[in-house]
């Protein structure tokens, strides 16, 4: 496994490393005695209960629903049976969506995941949304590009273990643009970030944040429950402040950080080349030539 200092625009798709089972053990109950026998248990209440029909039951699929609810099983179940909903209820950010649409938007920087880690080795998903243009993207392309950024994030089982990080560069932000987060867009990105999706969010962090802010935060609150408030925090200008939680060893040089912009095509070149990312995008109804429905169950 790549060290967290690495810089390689890769996913680690090989099995997670001693020291992050014994992790994983301390902090959210994966014991590698129990663990198959909580996965045939998750499987066997998915039959039972008849909620959802998913794509896959394979214990690699399942376990990640386990790690992120803390290997409970009802609430695996439960994250499971919302994920398959969020599909079904929003097939515009699934269907006909392939790797070149994803390469469109990080092309203009919107979207993008850092080719390394954070100083605890989890992925930062990174948007600057000043640089979107609604008339170049629609709402709806932004939610895709997410979707499959969390679903290609998700196969390394470090990021199941450990979770991953959002930052939200909100710098040019525009009323044109805020104008774009209602009530309902608010709801499904909550959805996304907390109750719908096997990757625990740990920490959202808003940098460069203006006054438009306050009405697009005031949008969001009734969706937040005070445990995610707590791992919301505003650095505003102030990239000492976010220093406090990434070293500034792992951000680019536009938050202090050492980094460079790094091209967003080594990703999509890798995840081309990828046979294992080819299947698992494929199982989820993602095609190459763009014509998949990612709604597929």
């Amino acid at each position: 496994m790549p060290a967290d200092t690495d810089v390689l625009s890769e996913l680690d798709l090989g099995e997670p490393p001693q020291e992050l089972l014994e992790w994983a053990k301390e902090n959210i109950n994966e014991d590698l005695e129990t663990r198959d026998e909580l996965l045939e248990e998750l499987r066997n209440l998915i039959y039972e209960r008849g909620e959802c029909i998913p794509h896959r039951t394979d214990d690699a699929f399942l376990l990640r629903f386990l790690r992120a609810r803390m290997f409970n099983v009802r609430k695996a179940h439960r994250l499971l049976v919302n994920y398959y909903e969020f599909k079904e209820n929003n097939p515009e950010f699934y269907d006909g969506v392939n790797l070149r649409n994803l390469l469109r938007i990080g092309d203009k920087d919107i979207i993008t995941v850092p080719p390394y880690r954070e100083q605890t080795g989890r992925r930062i998903l990174l948007y600057r949304m000043g640089k979107w243009d609604p008339e170049q993207f629609t709402i709806d392309e932004l939610f895709q590009a997410t979707m499959i950024v969390l679903e290609l994030a998700i196969l390394e089982q470090r990021a199941q273990i450990l979770g991953g990080v959002a930052m939200f560069d909100l710098g040019g932000l525009t009323l044109q643009q805020a104008w774009y987060m209602t009530p309902s867009i608010a709801h499904k990105i909550v959805q996304i970030m907390v109750t719908s999706f096997p990757m625990k969010i740990h920490a959202i962090h808003i940098v460069n944040q203006s006054w438009i802010f306050d009405a697009v935060y005031n949008i969001f609150k009734p969706f937040l429950d005070s445990k995610m408030k707590e791992k919301i925090f505003f650095h505003g200008e102030n990239m000492e402040s976010l220093h406090q939680h990434i070293d500034s060893k792992h951000l680019p040089e536009r938050y202090g950080g050492v980094h460079p912009d790094y091209c967003y095509s080594d990703w999509i070149k890798f995840f081309e080349s990828s046979e294992k990312i080819k299947y698992e995008l494929s199982s989820l109804g993602y095609k190459d030539d763009g014509e998949g429905d990612g709604n597929k169950k």
